[in-house]
């Protein structure tokens, strides 16, 4: 069963990274503008992370194998339709849709994990293997994703989860069980109506005020301050909510929520930032991209194995500390190795390597910190809250601190005697320059992908700082505010 659940991560997880490879080639082939391009990236995590809350309530009631299966028939169908988008709109759409199911699997294998699993040593391992699993999704999708987007075209990175799911949808029918917590009265749809728009809102708002929409990102943010405040509100006062929000009165719930969202934060923006470096900035082809990206994924398998031992030795707070530490330094390399004058592929291994090793061992102390501490019988809930953790957390770093990348890039990059409407487009992104130089030919497109790849190399180093300081603020959080005397790989907890 464990091992099942696992795989349906396995596809979500690789889904993420594939499209990071297979973005350049989508960019060329749809010539998506800046915003649409954005869209394409965020449209799944956000409308998963907008549909979660409801996801885990109703995996709760209706029964988490069946939202599980239900999830994987979306996620078929919506890579089918990505398959045949001929637009940039349609692949928004199909990332969307993807979201729906994605929104729908999840959950589910957290939550049947939490009721299976009840021996607290067993618990912990379930997770770590769980963590570890989205490690391999990482390591396999940019390598697989790569070697079809070169052999064949993008299409091909969205047609490889057809057969995964259809595979998952079999083994979980016959191998995993039906799981229900029974909630007497009405199905609260002012509850999932507010959940959605407040969660979407959210993470607009951020997304626009990080690409320079200003005065329309904080009419969003407003929105979602209002409209999440009135849902928190009206959660406390029914019965049988939708969310159990006082489970965040519990200080080790809620700070291992911060911590696994300020750390995805990070990993998400710096996985997504280093595939356009490679392919744009380091001419790379996108298995080659994939390769180079390896140690962050495949530290990402080994590190949470080991996070139980950890966990049996030390506090929660301090293996959750100490690995956000480790991220961080490692984040910090490409960023001094570039104040030197130059990057080159081995500070990035190193940094790759660090951040993988550090976030596997603190995010999975935070994801059983975080599980542990929450009811059985809320286990759709508390895992549609870790859920909207990473998920939210990997948007929202592609959103702000890929969006301060692309301000420095546009301040870097010099005229070079272009004419305005030519050097606008130069200087909208490091692909767009690279479409550009194509297009001027000669020594001029020389001097445009000079100028462009050490733009974004600059811009780099400095979001990679960025992302050093989340991750510390992630670890201090941690180390500082979860209970000394937490153990959840010991009875009672």
């Amino acid at each position: 069963m464990l091992a099942v659940l696992s795989g349906s991560l396995l596809i979500i997880a690789m889904d993420a990274t594939i499209l990071n490879v297979a973005f350049p080639s989508l960019v060329d082939d749809l010539r998506p503008n800046s915003v649409e391009q954005l869209w394409i990236i965020d449209a799944y995590a956000l409308v998963l992370s907008g549909l979660l809350i409801t996801a885990g309530a109703l995996g709760d009631r209706w029964g988490r194998r069946r939202l599980l299966i239900a999830g994987f028939v979306i996620f078929t169908l919506a890579s089918l339709l990505a398959v045949v988008a001929h637009a940039p709109w349609v692949v928004i759409a199909a990332r969307a849709l993807l979201g729906v199911g994605g929104a729908a699997i999840m959950p589910s294998t957290i939550s049947i994990l939490r009721v299976v699993f009840t021996d607290p040593r067993e618990r912990a391992l379930a997770y770590s293997v769980w963590t570890a699993v989205m490690g391999a999704g990482m390591a396999f999708g940019p390598l697989v994703g790569g070697l079809v987007v070169q052999l064949y075209e993008w299409e091909a990175a969205f047609l490889l989860n057809v057969p995964v799911a259809v595979v998952c949808i079999g083994l979980a029918w016959w191998l995993v069980p039906e799981s229900v917590s029974p909630r007497e009265g009405r199905w609260d749809w002012w509850g999932v109506g507010q959940s959605m728009v407040g969660m979407v809102a959210l993470a607009g708002g951020i997304k626009l005020v990080g690409g320079h929409d200003v005065p329309l990102g904080l009419v969003l943010l407003a929105v979602a301050a209002v409209v999440l405040t009135v849902f928190v509100r009206r959660q406390l006062r029914l019965d049988n909510p939708l969310l159990q929000v006082r489970m965040f009165c519990d200080r080790t719930f809620s700070v291992s929520a911060v911590s696994i969202f300020l750390g995805m934060m990070a990993l998400g923006a710096v996985l997504f930032l280093l595939s356009q470096w490679f392919q744009y900035a380091e001419g790379l082809k996108p298995f080659e991209a994939g390769v180079r990206l390896l140690p962050a994924p495949v530290a990402l398998i080994i590190a949470p194995l080991f996070t139980p031992r950890f966990l049996d030795r030390f506090r929660v707070s301090t293996v959750l500390g100490l690995g956000m530490l480790l991220a961080a330094v490692g984040m910090a390399v490409p960023w001094a190795a570039d104040l030197d004058g130059d990057l080159h592929y081995v500070e990035v291994a190193i940094a790759l390597a660090c951040l993988g090793t550090g976030f596997g061992v603190a995010a999975t102390a935070a994801s059983v910190a975080l599980l542990s501490s929450s009811p059985q019988e809320e286990a759709g809930g508390a895992a549609a809250v870790e859920e909207i953790s990473y998920e939210l957390g990997g948007a929202m770093g592609v959103a702000v601190i890929g969006s301060l990348a692309h301000v420095l890039y546009f301040n870097a990059m010099p005229a070079l005697g272009l004419p305005r409407d030519v050097h606008a487009k130069v200087r909208d992104s490091i692909g767009e320059a690279t479409v550009v130089a194509e297009e001027v030919g000669g020594a001029k497109a020389r001097e445009i992908i000079v100028a462009a790849c050490q733009a974004f190399t600059d811009s780099l180093g400095t979001a990679c700082l960025a992302a050093a300081v989340l991750l510390l603020a992630s670890g201090l959080i941690g180390w500082w505010l979860i209970p000394h005397d937490f153990r959840p790989t010991k009875s009672g907890h």
